[in-house]
């Protein structure tokens, strides 16, 4: 587990319960914690909007955490992740661009992030008025249960919970137990059956939680949990590549794509031109790409010229 020692620049604070400044809403989850350790504004530590999703996203799941943290934060609301790789690191990423705070809880010490490649991310919540806070020590090595126990802070810290991306089984789907154990509220945003980066979503969907279908959904959901106005919100995140992102290889990206939702060649010419090989005409290995994958019984052209999953075009011969 790669992490890097440093020490990021700006006010540290220590909070135990009985501070003032300690988050009301961290009193009363169950195992609260004992002490916070943070870089940053502890005035950022308010009931927020966790945002959390797959580390190896597609990009729907980063598109998705993009459009909905975009819009929270447009609104004032403080969006709440883990600052890990791919959903987590692009909400983080959308609330800073939309000029607003945003909280990253680690699994290990401050003084040990994890993913170190985030590093810099880290350093720019920081700068932009957030916090990133440990309920371990300062440079306490991230540990594999350190990151389930964080999911409790991520949740307990946040009126409702969003997920983006889930797998099955997933941290992020451990982030939506921990809001039902805190008796917070789950949302969630719909993925494709055929994608393994859905399952956990769906099945939380299947169990009752919110469906997010669309801005209308999401601008309803915050009206009514933080009382916010339902203004329309400009240039909400759209799909594509984030920083943060998760390390795919390029055919990876295409197939995790057209797993998550079928694409016409227009989208997928913008996919290979994004995430293709940084040399050679990107359509040529579009196009060998597509071959490929058919030929391999991965993908399959429908109909109407899209291409997707073979499973679907599959189930709607068995109809």
């Amino acid at each position: 587990m790669p992490v890097r020692s440093m020490k990021l620049a700006g006010e540290r604070f220590e909070l135990t319960a009985r501070d003032a400044a300690f988050p009301e809403l961290l009193r009363t989850i169950p195992k609260p914690p004992a002490r916070l350790y943070g870089v940053g504004d502890p005035a950022a530590l308010k009931a927020g909007l966790a945002v959390v999703g797959a580390r190896r996203a597609t990009p729907y799941g980063r598109g998705a955490a993009k459009r909905f943290a975009s819009m929270a934060a447009a609104r004032g609301i403080v969006v709440v992740s883990g600052g890990a790789r791919g959903c987590d690191a692009v909400a983080h990423e959308a609330a800073l661009a939309e000029g607003a705070p945003t909280v990253a809880f680690l699994g290990g010490g401050c003084d040990q992030v994890y993913p170190a490649e985030n590093a810099g991310l880290f350093q720019r919540i920081v700068d932009g008025g957030g916090a990133v806070v440990s309920e371990r020590p300062w440079d306490f090595p991230p540990q594999p249960y350190t990151f389930r126990e964080r999911n409790r802070l991520i949740a307990g810290m946040s009126r409702a919970t969003l997920i983006v991306e889930a797998g099955l089984p997933s941290g992020t789907f451990s982030t939506a137990d921990e809001a039902l154990a805190a008796g917070r509220e789950v949302w969630v945003v719909p993925g494709s059956i055929t994608s393994e980066n859905s399952r956990g979503a769906n099945r939380l969907l299947y169990q009752g939680a919110l469906p997010i279908v669309d801005d209308d959904a999401f601008a309803d959901a915050l009206f009514t949990t933080y009382g916010c106005l339902k203004e329309p919100v400009v240039g909400a995140g759209e799909p594509g590549r984030e920083s943060g992102g998760a390390a795919l290889t390029p055919e990876e990206e295409l197939l995790a794509a057209l797993s998550a939702e079928p694409l016409g060649m227009e989208a997928l010419r913008g996919l290979a031109r994004a995430h293709g090989p940084a040399e050679g005409d990107s359509l040529t290995w579009l196009m060998v790409w597509l071959t490929k994958a058919q030929r391999d019984g991965l993908i399959a052209q429908y109909p109407d010229g899209r291409y997707g999953p073979r499973v679907a075009v599959a189930a709607r011969r068995e109809r």
